[in-house]
């Protein structure tokens, strides 16, 4: 389990996001942040990382940038902020939580597989740091701030008075309403829309052929209880999410399958974890011929 509660007012708060140093959603999640706690450090992309993901800057050198008292901005991604974050800038003192967002723009289904902003808390979660990743649904090109910035700080105070299991963060919506509209904020799973990516082939001003990958067309979800549910219903969405992708079921399903195939040594995983479970049943404590061997 994470170290968690602790107290706000004495924690140290790593923010970032994917729409980079100058976006107006991060402005907003850092006042959110200042107000719970003085010990804030901003660090974030140079340029807009949407849709980046978990990719990390591997075959180039990064710069950084000081813009302002505690404020950082990364040539990289996310993800690369995060890391140069916690392992130099904070090396001193790690960060007792990582806020990331806010998004311009939702986070919901399989969008958080995409994502930039939930790629920065996920590599906080997997340096062993409690991580949130905010996201605000818009319609079009309306985007209420003033909601996220009415119920963030209670969002974050309440999830950090629980501890947490290790690998995991939490992804939050806000709904595409003002915050007198807002019917709650509930907990749920990760949805699965019913639609793809748009993909749109046409021609620029120069007659090029161009394409575009677009947003998720709007669709109906199919469960109330998912992320997309809850914000069709105008709640805000709290989804705790964890970066082992194993499908279990399928995994015991599979255990064994291979066993005889070319190159497979004649002993199943399976077989030698029964194996491994005898001999740990089968130990005995030390008797009178062990006595006082160590």
């Amino acid at each position: 389990m994470l170290e968690l509660p602790f107290d706000l007012k004495k924690s140290r708060i790593l923010v970032s996001n994917d729409d980079g140093i100058h976006a107006p959603g991060l402005k907003v999640l850092e006042r959110i942040a200042r107000s719970l706690s003085p010990d804030v450090w901003v660090v974030a992309p140079e340029s807009e990382h949407s849709g980046a993901s978990h990719s990390l800057t591997l075959r180039r050198p990064l710069q950084i940038s000081k813009v302002g008292p505690r404020r950082f901005a990364i040539s990289g991604t996310p993800s690369d902020c995060t890391l140069i974050a916690v392992n130099h800038l904070l090396k001193d003192r790690r960060p007792d939580l990582v806020l990331s967002g806010i998004n311009r723009g939702g986070n919901l289904g399989e969008d958080v597989l995409y994502s930039g902003t939930v790629a920065a808390a996920m590599e906080g979660a997997m340096l062993g740091i409690p991580a949130i990743a905010f996201s605000q649904v818009r319609v079009r090109d309306k985007l209420h701030w003033e909601t996220a910035a009415a119920f963030a700080p209670e969002v974050i105070r309440r999830l950090t008075s629980v501890a947490w299991p290790k690998g995991v963060l939490m992804s939050v919506n806000f709904p595409p309403v003002a915050p007198r509209e807002v019917t709650g904020i509930e907990t749920g799973r990760q949805g699965r829309r019913m639609s793809h990516v748009e993909v749109v082939h046409a021609r620029d001003p120069f007659e090029r052929e161009v394409t575009w990958i677009g947003d998720f067309p709007t669709d109906e979800p199919e469960h109330p209880e998912t992320d997309l549910g809850i914000v069709l219903n105008k709640a805000v969405s709290v989804t705790p999410l964890h970066f082992d992708l194993t499908h279990h079921a399928m995994l015991r399903r599979i255990d064994g399958l291979f066993a005889g195939a070319r190159g497979t040594k004649p002993a199943s995983r399976s077989a030698a974890k029964k194996t491994a479970a005898k001999r740990t049943s089968g130990k005995r404590g030390p008797g009178k011929k062990d006595a006082g061997r160590r």
